[in-house]
């Protein structure tokens, strides 16, 4: 039993070596020479590093909003493509499932449209 996971372990133990190893490599090989290039504000004013600027504060929830429907469209795009490719394949079983999540997804643009995500200011 546990013999079939034994891959998956390994997979797990190489990823995270070699996400360990890439850190530390940057890390250590990295360039850490600040002049006051690197030091100057940026154009839009803020100071690399000053955690007291407001600017740097919290997010507005528009931005989430609009995050959220950016990945409702990749969402629909990723599973939309395939499914039309083979439809015939698949019979009228997959057509009611995708019937379903496309009613998922026009409701989920219904609540961004009811929210205001869609008004932009």
């Amino acid at each position: 039993m546990l013999a079939e996971y034994l891959p998956l372990l390994l997979l797990f133990i190489i990823a995270f070596g070699f996400v360990a190893v890439s850190l530390a490599a940057s890390s250590f090989l990295g360039p850490k020479n600040p002049n006051p290039t690197k030091r100057a504000a940026y154009e839009s004013g803020i100071i690399p590093g000053d955690e007291t600027d407001p600017r740097l504060g919290r997010f507005s929830v528009k931005f989430y909003l609009v995050a959220m429907l950016f990945i409702i469209f990749d969402i629909e795009a990723i599973f939309l493509h395939p499914w039309a490719t083979v439809l015939r394949d698949l019979g009228w079983f997959a057509f009611w499932s995708m019937a379903i999540f496309v009613a998922l997804l026009f409701e989920s643009y219904y609540y961004i449209l009811r929210r205001g995500g869609l008004e932009w200011e």
